[in-house]
């Protein structure tokens, strides 16, 4: 048989060094992501849209600034109300459950032992492994509210601030060269939403597996496809 080596003595360490570091991003990072991508998508979406209609400055600014801050509060609000409904629910979840345990136990305890047994756990090592949780009141209910993952702290409201401000610091990029009277204000506000999207993806890999050129392309070809939709879109109402 062939033996697996020993990991470095400084790796569990480093893995430490590593995940304390990205705990503070982690938490909200969905969140700010979508924000950020949603944010310069849609707004240069307008952009593109009226451009190829031929529309003034003044018009692109007016639309895409009204976008910015009403659909990224609409967005941010729908992110709290959906994060206080999950909250709600894993409560009713848990009351059902702590009278579960409460009332019948053994249907408590019958009920932990499937969801070891789909993580693999068989025989001796699942009637341990229920045995032993079963002895914690709250560790008990906490698995079969949560199952084997760890739980997840929601936070509404974090969430919804990090959605909002990141798709209005994206979101607003699209219009600086307008805004600043570019030369060129539509290729410009191209190249920048170009680089913005190329700048998600590549922050978006820091807490992930995949090379950053990859995150990167696939956010800049997904911001790509919506704007030459857009694009085309106002170009049938080019009078």
């Amino acid at each position: 048989m062939t033996e697996i080596p020993a990991p470095p003595p400084d790796l569990d360490a480093d893995l430490d060094t590593v995940l304390d570091t990205d705990h503070g991003a982690a938490p909200y990072l969905r969140e700010a992501v979508l924000g950020a991508i949603d944010g310069a998508v849609t707004t240069f979406a307008i952009v593109a849209g009226v451009a190829g209609a031929g529309l003034p400055i003044g018009v692109v600014l007016a639309l895409g600034t009204a976008n910015v801050v009403a659909d990224g509060f609409s967005m941010a609000a729908g992110i709290y109300a959906g994060g206080r409904a999950n909250m709600e629910d894993a409560a009713r979840r848990r009351a059902l459950f702590t009278t579960l345990v409460t009332r019948d136990p053994a249907a408590a305890r019958a009920r932990l032992a499937r969801l070891l047994a789909a993580r693999g756990l068989t025989g001796d090592a699942l009637m341990q492994a229920t045995e032993a949780i079963g002895q914690s009141r709250s560790a008990w209910i906490g698995f079969l509210v949560d199952g084997i993952d760890a739980p997840s702290v929601p936070a509404p409201a974090r969430d919804a601030v990090a959605t909002f401000l990141a798709f209005l610091c994206c979101g607003l990029l699209p219009l600086v060269p307008f805004a600043v009277g570019a030369p060129h204000p539509f290729a410009t506000s191209v190249l920048a939403t170009a680089v913005t999207f190329a700048g998600i993806g590549v922050l978006k890999s820091q807490w992930s597996l995949r090379r950053w050129w990859t995150s990167a392309a696939e956010t800049l070809l997904i911001g790509g496809a919506a704007a030459l939709i857009a694009y085309g879109v106002g170009r049938l109402f080019e009078g």
